[in-house]
Parts: structure tokens; sequence; C-alpha cells
């Protein structure tokens, strides 16, 4: 899954918590967006394959419900990548969000 962060009203906290789902928990994510605003969850982590990004958050280590349905759930964690998303498009503070 990925969302268009050009269209806001796909910026929605449903919208997040669906990104959230849309990969198990069983190996380390990050979230990126690219440069034309496309946010989705990458198995590439770290530095690898940086190209073409606008930003990304820090690495979420697998087993700690980072991602997958559980997190999907945490009403917590969703609003806070939902506030990560929301306070860095289309202008990111930084390329590496911690």
């Amino acid at each position: 899954m990925q969302l268009d962060l050009n269209d806001k009203a796909n910026l929605t906290l449903e919208n997040v918590a669906s990104l959230l789902a849309s990969k198990d928990d069983s190996q380390s994510r990050q979230l990126r967006v690219t440069t034309d605003g496309v946010a989705f969850l990458s198995d590439d982590v770290g530095s690898i394959n940086t190209d073409g990004l606008a930003f990304r958050l820090e690495t979420w280590d697998s087993g700690n419900d980072y991602t997958g349905i559980e997190a999907s759930k945490n009403s917590q964690w969703v609003q806070q990548v939902y506030n990560n998303l929301k306070d860095n498009w289309p202008n990111p503070k930084s390329t590496y969000i911690d």
C-alpha cells in the first residue's frame, strides 16, 4: 500500500493505520516518502536505496509492533506516524526523521 500525500484527503488516521497494517512485523521496515509525495513501507532500511526520497523515518526493528495489525490498532502509534507525515510533507525538516 502507498499513500499519495499530495492529495491531502489521503492523509487520514485511517489510511495511516492501513499503511502500517499492510506489512507484518516479521522484518525491520522503514517508512519512506518519495520526492513525488508517495509514502510507503520499505523493506530496505537504513541508508540503502535512498535515491528519490524526500525523507525517511528511523528504521523500525522487527518484533516491536511498529508494523502489522497490532501496530494499526495502537492509536497513539498511528497518531505519531500521522504527525510525522503531516509535519514533514511537503517541506521535510530533514531527510531523516528520528
